[in-house]
This record gives C-alpha cells, sequence and structure tokens, in this order.
C-alpha cells in the first residue's frame, strides 16, 4: 500500500527534516507550510531531486477551513493519508505569565493544540478501519518543556505541549482498535529556527551546558525518531513518548 504522509509545518527545522528523511524511506510527503513557500518548496525540491515524491500545500493549522482544505489536497494529489506528523507549532517572544496577554495564549493555543486535534480528526475520518480506512500512524511533536514549563521565558508553549502529551495518550486509546496508533516525541534543546521567534537565536548555544550529553540537539535526530514510530518497527508502540533531548 502506497505510504502517504503530511507533515505540518514542514517547512524548516524538524518538520523539513522528517519529511525529506521519510522521502528517502519511500513515503509520498505534503510538506504543510503556513507563510513561508520558498522555504516549503526548497524541501519538495530536494526531495524530487534525490527521486521522491512530494507536495508543498499552504494552510494554517489553527483555522479549521485550511485543515480541511490540506487533507482534501492530499486526498486529491498524492491518496489517502496513512502518516501524520504534527509539527506545526509556535512560540512568542520570552515573556512571564504576568506579562502575558489573551490574545498571545489564544495565538500559542490555536497553532499548538487546536491545529494538532483538528489534523488528528482529519487522518483519523480517512485511516480508521471504522470508516473504512487501512489504519495508519501519528506521531505528535511535544516538547520537554512539558516537563520543565520553560518558567520565566514561555510557559504558555510549554502548557500547550503538555496537552499535546494528553491528547496522545487519551487519543491512543481512544483508535488503538481502528488501527491507528497515536505516539509522541519529546524534543529538547534542538536547533531550529524556532528560537528566533522567541527572541534568542542562540538560545541552544546559551543553555547546552545544561543538558548531560553536552550539546544540543539537531533536527534529524529528532526526525529519525518520528520515523521510527511511523514505521512497522513500532507496531506494538502507542500512547507513548521518545524523548530526544540529550537527558535533560
Amino acid at each position: 500500500m502506497k505510504q502517504v504522509l503530511i507533515v505540518t509545518g514542514g517547512s524548516r527545522g524538524i518538520g523539513a527534516a522528517t519529511a525529506q528523511l521519510a522521502a528517502e524511506r519511500g513515503y509520498a510527503v505534503c510538506v504543510n507550510y503556513r507563510h513561508n513557500q520558498a522555504a516549503a518548496s526548497a524541501v519538495v525540491e530536494a526531495i524530487a531531486q534525490a527521486g521522491g515524491q512530494a507536495i508543498a500545500v499552504a494552510a494554517d493549522v489553527a483555522v479549521e477551513g485550511d485543515v480541511v482544505r490540506l487533507f482534501e489536497t492530499v486526498d486529491a494529489q498524492l491518496g489517502r493519508v496513512t502518516a501524520l506528523v504534527n509539527n506545526a507549532g509556535i512560540l512568542e517572544q520570552q515573556r512571564r505569565v504576568e506579562d502575558m496577554d489573551a490574545a498571545r495564549l489564544s495565538r500559542v493555543l490555536a497553532a499548538n493544540v487546536i491545529g494538532s486535534f483538528l489534523c488528528a480528526r482529519e487522518a483519523i475520518r480517512r485511516m480508521s478501519t471504522r470508516r473504512g480506512g487501512a489504519g495508519g500512524a501519528i506521531v505528535n511533536v511535544s516538547s520537554v518543556a512539558a516537563r520543565l514549563g520553560s518558567p520565566g521565558e514561555y510557559v504558555d508553549y510549554a502548557a500547550a505541549k503538555g496537552a499535546i502529551d494528553t491528547l496522545t495518550i487519551g487519543l491512543a486509546k481512544e483508535v488503538a482498535a481502528e488501527g491507528i496508533r497515536v505516539n509522541a516525541v519529546r524534543p529538547g534543546f534542538i536547533y531550529t529556527d524556532i528560537h528566533a521567534s522567541g527572541g534568542e537565536p542562540n538560545r541552544v548555544e546559551r543553555v547546552k551546558a545544561s543538558v548531560p550529553l553536552g550539546r544540543g540537539g539537531q533536527a534529524i535526530e529528532v526526525a529519525q525518531a518520528i520515523l521510527w514510530l511511523l514505521s512497522a518497527e513500532s507496531a506494538y508502540t502507542t500512547g507513548s513518548f521518545i524523548e530526544v533531548a540529550g537527558g535533560k
């Protein structure tokens, strides 16, 4: 059966690394992005140059209509989705909770939590054996922030990732009998562009001394864990977490 993967937020960082590694392993890949068409197109081009199949689809996962269109586009151009990586997420400027307003909280929760729920919903509607699907796998990208709390920086982001952990556990149990496995990875301090969004592009360099392995992680290291969770090698694994955090 053809393996079709959607990677949300697939134009950069962990998402881009996951999309390219999945294509190398035979998946037809949809690289979802919100704004950066050039970056998404570059990922698709790299996959094509390596002999893989990929498309780029613009959609804001926090917008229900966009998510529906994303999956319908994949239906038409690649076929029924068999794997989903809920990777899209945002963080905002480092700030204490006492200085956060409701608009910021709504943006962070919409992108990180609501988006993952909506994408999971559409994937289940296509994967579930109860609905005529052939099963599949979902991997949510959480964060060690869900455990550590990110005090003084991103407690809102950490709380959103805590919600992703709960989604992973509950959904895994809900759809296990329908041929769908749901797992998550919890990256630690990874060298990606997301830190610039928080106002500190070199954050990993600042904090890496606190990591037991003594370094920051690379996006490909997270992608490799994601691909294992998508693969048949993890067929008896659901509702579980892999921490890619150097022991943090």
